[in-house]
């Protein structure tokens, strides 16, 4: 499609690129998942030289099942155009479910939710308790003839920034680590080098060159401090989220010698950005802290460290005393004796207070 080059930029499209969506689901009576038939289906395919996925009917819905888990637990994994599945029988949340970037951009993230509860539905499944959103992409794109800015342009709170070139051009702008990212990319030269994503090209009203796209990456982390935790706090508040990083995180800016960076005007593409921020969803919260929420997931990962201390100690102390295994209580009660000994009131009290404040709770 021809365009205007004088034009400095039009925006184009915006959506959710990439979200991830725990299910916590449970059968009402009988469900027709066969959890030991699917595993017994994946071990099959990893028998067979070459053949790594399988097509299975379940419920509503067709899928790939392919030959093996995932790193993070699931023994399960199967997927299909409209989402991909990690799952397991004795996981909590047992569905991880990642929707493709093509479903989220043709249906809509509510139409991807509904899809899967009805198959989920379909093969006598229910939720008992509300999914989580463990972590979601916004995209906004651009077509931009002529670049007018670098690195330099750029206002970031992050602690790590980098740029990508590509034949000496300028690709990448990419900020952030961790539970939250933006990254400004020529998403043409992606689409030609890389995903093959052509089917952007209608979405963009025929645009396929000088596109560039303007994405934030959120973790679980991150996600609920803005009081996001369900995909309904998701539609509600997603214009609380991209307000407070695209102001405070991360802006593009008309440099100005004369000033910092961050006190330069903000380019016009930003202020267009923040202008269609504005007419998202939003509740007006600039961020939700839920201590409670923060110290018992804290407090569960140090549980999980704990016990595994617990089966260290119980090894020694059965190889000590030549016996064959030992029980948790007998290991808690050793315990109890040992540290007893060693324990000093005045240190205990220092040493709790001192921690609060390192892991950044109040101790007024």
């Amino acid at each position: 499609m021809s365009h205007d080059h004088t034009e400095p930029f039009r925006f184009l499209a915006s959506g959710i690129d990439t979200l991830e969506v725990c299910y916590y689901l449970r059968a009402v009576v009988k469900s027709d998942l066969d959890f030991t038939a699917l595993v017994a289906e994946r071990d099959a395919l990893r028998r067979q030289k070459g053949k790594a996925t399988k097509v299975v009917a379940l419920g509503c819905e067709e899928f790939l099942l392919s030959n093996h888990g995932t790193n993070s637990g699931y023994s399960l994994f199967m997927e299909n155009k409209s989402f991909q599945v990690a799952f397991g029988e004795f996981i909590q949340p047992n569905f991880h479910v990642r929707f493709p970037a093509s479903a989220l951009w043709h249906e809509g993230w509510e139409a991807c939710h509904d899809r899967f509860r009805k198959w989920a539905a379909s093969v006598g499944l229910r939720p008992y308790k509300a999914e989580s959103v463990s972590r979601v992409d916004f995209a906004a794109d651009y077509l931009i003839p002529q670049v007018d800015f670098s690195l330099e342009n750029f206002s970031s709170a992050a602690k790590t920034d980098r740029l990508h070139r590509s034949m000496g051009v300028n690709q990448t702008f990419d900020f952030g680590s961790g539970d939250v990212k933006m990254r400004f990319y020529n998403k043409s030269d992606e689409i030609r080098e890389a995903s093959g994503k052509t089917w952007f090209y209608p979405i963009w009203g025929g645009e396929t060159d000088h596109v560039w796209r303007i994405e934030w990456q959120f973790r679980k982390a991150r996600l609920q401090q803005m009081g996001i935790r369900t995909l309904d706090d998701l539609r509600d508040r997603q214009g609380d989220l991209l307000r407070r990083h695209a102001s405070d995180h991360t802006s593009l800016r008309v440099k100005d010698a004369m000033k910092p960076i961050k006190d330069c005007p903000l380019h016009p593409l930003w202020q267009d950005y923040l202008h269609r921020i504005e007419q998202m969803p939003a509740v007006g919260v600039v961020r939700e802290l839920d201590e409670a929420g923060v110290s018992e997931e804290r407090f569960l990962r140090l549980l999980i460290i704990v016990l595994g201390y617990l089966k260290r100690v119980g090894a020694l102390h059965a190889v000590k005393m030549n016996l064959k295994t030992i029980s948790l209580a007998d290991v808690l009660l050793l315990l109890r004796v040992r540290l007893h000994a060693l324990y000093d009131p005045l240190d205990w009290e220092d040493g709790v207070a001192q921690r609060m404040r390192e892991m950044g709770f109040q101790n007024d």
